[in-house]
């Protein structure tokens, strides 16, 4: 009789940290609230300036890393 040992199928390899979807999305939802703050402090116009850029950013980056695989 023939005792046949099973092997774990071969672990894939870990994904990058710029591939994968956690990581990703917090680092987006976190450009958001800081261009949203950046829009709303009164203190530097440059902050203000920039503000629409980062948050459209943020916004763009969180639609594209949403359809990353888990």
């Amino acid at each position: 009789m023939t005792h046949l040992v099973e092997t774990p199928p071969p672990s894939r390899p870990k994904r990058p940290f710029f591939l994968r979807r956690g990581p990703m999305e917090n680092i987006a939802t976190t450009l958001i609230a800081i261009g949203f703050l950046m829009l709303f402090q009164p203190f530097l116009l440059v902050l203000y300036t920039y503000s629409l850029v980062t948050l459209l950013a943020g916004t763009a980056m969180f639609i594209i890393v949403s359809k990353f695989a888990e």
